[in-house]
Parts: structure tokens; sequence; C-alpha cells
């Protein structure tokens, strides 16, 4: 999950923002539990496509 929606519970500030130490705690927390956190939507996507044609071309020439 990506913590670019999530709202804090103590300021109602997006946490990605950082206003409160609450948020700084959690966003650090985050990107620690999760590298893909920092990773648009996007781009999480584009690397899955390239992963799955790098294995059908592998499986491609060995078969």
């Amino acid at each position: 999950m990506t913590y670019d929606r999530l709202v804090c519970a103590n300021c109602a500030a997006p946490v990605s923002e950082g206003r409160c130490h609450v948020c700084r705690a959690n966003r650090e927390r985050l990107q620690q539990d999760n590298p893909f956190a920092g990773m648009n939507p996007m781009a999480l996507i584009t690397l899955l496509t390239l992963l799955i044609a790098a294995v059908a071309l592998l499986a491609h020439q060995t078969a």
C-alpha cells in the first residue's frame, strides 16, 4: 500500500506531507517495511510487465 492517500488521525493531513510527529513516524515505518511504497502505480505496472515479458521470452527460448 502506498502512503500517499493515507490520512493521519492526529492532524487530519495526508501522511505523505509529514506535518506532525505521528505522520513522520508512520511515513518512515511504511518506507522501511515496503521498498516499493515510494513508487507510483504506473512504475509498478511497467516493472511487472517487463518481468512478465522477460519470463515469457525465457520460456520461449528454452522450449
